[in-house]
């Protein structure tokens, strides 16, 4: 991880997972249903782009999401392409 120490924040209001890197907002946006998440689009400011933030911002989401039990159905490119990258992390796909 390249942002250890920042936090991500569950923005429930705008149903954002947030990571906040130099006062911009890289953000998940997602649709709740149940035990599953719905990770619909994944953005991070246009000159922020190749730092891994995004990267990170999925990692930490995972964790989080994972803490909280919940099942990730991944609508997002970045996302899907990201755990084509980290198959460790097929343990929290909601099943098809």
């Amino acid at each position: 991880m390249k942002y250890p120490d920042i936090e991500l924040k569950d923005n429930k209001t705008q149903h954002a997972l947030e990571l906040w890197v130099d006062g911009q907002r890289s953000f998940i946006g997602y649709e709740l249903e149940a035990e599953k998440i719905y990770l619909m689009h994944t953005e991070v400011p246009e000159e922020q782009t190749g730092k891994g933030i995004a990267a990170d911002l999925v990692e930490k989401a995972f964790i989080y999401l994972e803490s909280k039990n919940l099942k990730v159905v991944p609508a997002c490119s970045y996302v899907r392409t990201y755990l084509k990258r980290h198959p460790n992390w097929d343990r929290i796909v909601a099943d098809e």
